[in-house]
């Protein structure tokens, strides 16, 4: 029988892949046939590509971009065949939501699949002066404070929606409910239990109300992926610096097997790691690049420069290879890099490249690509 999420989901889908169709042609190769048979009707919550842009660069993360540069960028990448946008209230607290929401407000809503986050509520405060250290630059006039009730992420989907402009949003993450969040700390587990008795139920009745069309985690750590399988019935999780050709064991022997017997599909946020894995000098949120993943990088290096391809390239498909992976959601701060980023996706990676990678013992011999 089909259920009405069933319904939701699937004439959303089916809009986008007819939006879509004209620009998908390089991806719809040999690898994609191959995976959508393996994933027709198994996983509770799908994408019609497998790529799409994330969020952090509309709301000034690690640089201040003016207004113009972001909305140049998101009209690249939709020139280029994205279709999948995900934001958050804590991107530069409420900007990249609504540089988002101003671009995407032109658009037709059946024409793109939209996610954004819940877990803070943001205030007014146009004195606000943020710790230097924050990840956000520029101007912010809010601050903000943490509620995985029911009542605050209902309250915060509908802040999302007014300051978006959007008529609807397809996927909520549960945002930053993890160990890693220094705000947290050791604290997190009893956020997280607030959230099962609150977020988790309230999210799954928006969706039967047809308010989202699934729901899940957005985090950094693979604790609160486990839990939230056990204790609720997301559908999809943001993967957030977890699975990458970096760093990718866990998540492939613990959390994608777990995902997968659930039939939760993947999300892969931080696919470059900040750009790490297209060789800038930064590494994840902030702080010094690891000497040893900085050696691993170089010998990753002299190996695909063999193939005329580059580092990045090889990351993102790394990242979009693996059945559970739905979408990839690099960054981009310009038009060139959120050109660049779909071209990638659309190359084809030699066999023995990835065979040398495993040989060389970068990659896990097991690994799908």
């Amino acid at each position: 029988m089909i259920t009405r999420r069933d319904f939701i989901t699937g004439t959303t889908l089916a809009s986008a892949a007819l939006a879509t169709t004209h620009w998908s042609a390089a991806w719809a190769g040999e690898k994609a046939t191959r995976e959508t048979s393996e994933k027709t009707n198994t996983m509770r919550y799908e994408f019609p590509s497998k790529f799409g842009l994330g969020g952090v660069a509309a709301g000034n993360g690690f640089n201040e971009n003016t207004n113009e540069q972001i909305t140049a960028t998101m009209c690249a990448a939709w020139d280029n065949g994205v279709r999948y946008f995900d934001t958050s209230p804590w991107y530069g607290l409420g900007l990249s939501e609504r540089r988002m929401g101003h671009f995407l407000f032109e658009k037709k809503r059946e024409d793109y699949i939209l996610s954004t986050k819940v877990g803070r509520i943001l205030e007014p405060d146009a004195g606000f002066t943020p710790n230097p250290d924050l990840l956000w630059k520029g101007k912010l006039n809010f601050k903000h404070r943490y509620d995985y009730s029911a009542s605050g992420v209902r309250r915060s989907v509908e802040e999302s929606l007014q300051r978006m402009g959007v008529s609807g949003i397809d996927i909520v993450f549960v945002h930053d409910l993890s160990p890693d969040n220094g705000d947290l700390g050791d604290h997190w587990t009893e956020q997280f239990e607030i959230a099962r008795k609150g977020a988790f139920p309230e999210l799954s009745r928006m969706r039967e109300e047809g308010m989202i069309k699934a729901w899940g985690m957005g985090v950094n750590t693979p604790q609160p992926i486990m839990k939230c399988l056990e204790a609720a019935d997301p559908d999809v999780m943001l993967v957030a610096i977890q699975y990458s050709l970096m760093t990718h064991k866990n998540a492939l022997e613990e959390v994608f097997p777990a995902m997968e017997r659930r039939k939760v599909s993947a999300v892969i946020g931080g696919p470059l790691h900040a750009g790490f894995l297209a060789n800038r000098d930064r590494y994840n949120y902030g702080g010094e690049m690891p000497a040893d993943l900085v050696t691993r990088r170089d010998k990753m290096n002299t190996i695909i420069k063999k193939y005329d391809t580059d580092l990045r390239t090889v990351a993102l498909q790394f990242c979009a290879a693996h059945p559970v992976v739905g979408s990839v959601i690099p960054g981009a701060s310009t038009a060139e890099q959120a050109a660049a980023n779909v071209k990638s996706f659309a190359e084809k990676v030699p066999s023995d490249l990835w065979a040398e990678l495993k040989e060389a013992r970068l990659i896990d011999a097991g690994v799908p690509v």
